[in-house]
């Protein structure tokens, strides 16, 4: 299924231009699936950057809801080029063969908020107080033993541990602030000024929330969302997330 797409406003467009971007500077072949319920008012974009293990979602608010609904797996890259964020739009291209990870998807519901997340500027601090305690470790390291499996144990220690007092593993976090998640975040600015959907705003709210559904785990920011299973958690559930603006 391939058609045009009209965007909420130039801002949504720039938003979901600058995550698939993201997404194909960590793998130029990346594939996203998106979905639109038929009625629904967003589009969610869902991708799985390499080595985080996590799946990301992005949702942009469109202008108008859709008359049938839309699930198609393309190219990250062909939808990148198709965004037009002056005109508010962006072209589906035609569809691919997805990925394994694009055929099991978070449930589309249940989901239940989970206690013990620290706000978000300890989060931010804790990624990069992670960053930095691997390249200190990976300077340290003698020359015989700078190598690739010796760094990637240095980062699966590193990444595995978890969040506060939850289930969350430090790669998610991490997978959120790479993605573009965990920005500070903008206010609305008023509608007709031009500026688009959000401007900066000093002092506003931050909110993070993390929440459960069977055996998925999910980081919410004002941005988008990290998914991922729960260690030994229970059944996964197929399906999607309920698609509605972040």
């Amino acid at each position: 299924m391939s058609g045009q797409l009209r965007l909420a406003d130039s801002g949504e467009a720039a938003d979901l231009a600058a995550f698939l971007g993201r997404l194909v500077h960590y793998d130029r072949a990346a594939a996203v699936r998106l979905q639109a319920p038929a009625g629904g008012g967003a589009l969610a974009v869902f991708g799985r950057p390499p080595s985080f293990e996590v799946l990301a979602v992005r949702a942009a608010r469109l202008a108008e809801p859709l008359a049938t609904p839309l699930d198609v797996t393309v190219s990250a890259g062909e939808l990148l080029e198709a965004v037009d964020e002056s005109g508010a739009a962006v072209i589906v291209p035609g569809p691919v063969t997805g990925p394994p990870w694009a055929g099991v998807l978070p449930p589309r519901g249940g989901w239940r908020p989970v206690p013990g997340l620290p706000g978000a500027e300890a989060v931010r601090a804790a990624v990069a107080a992670a960053v930095a305690e691997f390249r200190a470790r990976d300077e340290a390291l003698p020359p015989q033993h700078r190598t690739r499996s010796e760094r990637d144990r240095i980062g699966r220690e590193i990444w595995s541990r978890t969040l506060g007092d939850t289930e969350l593993p430090l790669r998610a976090v991490h997978a959120a602030q790479s993605l573009g998640f965990l920005r500070p975040v903008r206010a609305v600015v008023p509608a007709g000024s031009g500026s688009g959907s959000v401007g900066s705003a000093a002092g506003a709210p931050d909110p993070l929330e993390l929440l459960v559904s069977g055996g998925w785990l999910r980081l919410r920011t004002p941005y988008g969302s990290v998914a991922l299973r729960r260690p030994g958690g229970g059944p996964t559930g197929l399906g999607a997330l309920q698609v509605r603006p972040v």
